[in-house]
């Protein structure tokens, strides 16, 4: 009988696994105009974050401007990428470039002008960060900031690394 439970936890186990959430397929554009599809986010095959902001939510501003102060380093370390997605509505997406170039942003910039993305996900409040392991399987999410949060954020890409 013990064999047998644990057999099935075993099973049940590599089912929870392999059964990690795929990024959906939307189309959004980058602050420069060009199209980029959101299942095909990668970072060559090591862990990736997306963040979701809005150049009017200000701790969204406050986590992507610590993760900033930290991302080079982080890049050094664990090779990770970040996808700041920009949720900001057709008459105030204007204001992203300037807010990226601004704060010298060294991220990835999509827009989501009509939260397509955000809501394909399932995401009801920003800020909202997804990691992704190599393969782009969603592995970790959060919402919300308080200050120090990003670091729990590289804990889990080093967790992928192992």
């Amino acid at each position: 009988m013990k064999k047998y439970i644990f057999s099935v936890l075993l099973m049940l186990l590599g089912i929870a696994s392999t059964a990690m959430a795929q990024l959906p397929s939307v189309t959004l554009k980058d602050i420069n105009g060009k199209t980029v599809r959101t299942d095909t986010l990668n970072n060559g095959g090591k862990p990736f974050i997306i963040d979701f902001f809005a150049t009017w939510c200000h701790p969204c501003n406050r986590e992507l401007k610590a993760i900033n102060e930290v991302y080079e380093d982080w890049q050094k370390e664990t090779g990770v990428k970040l996808f700041a997605i920009s949720i900001d509505q057709a008459q105030n997406i204007h204001k992203v470039k300037p807010l990226v170039e601004e704060n010298g942003w060294e991220y990835d910039v999509l827009l989501d002008p009509n939260s397509d993305f955000k809501r394909a996900l399932g995401i009801q409040m920003i800020p909202y960060v997804i990691v992704c392991d190599g393969k782009g399987n969603i592995v970790y999410k959060h919402n919300g900031y308080t200050d120090g949060a990003e670091n729990e954020l590289l804990a889990k890409v080093k967790e992928l690394l192992k």
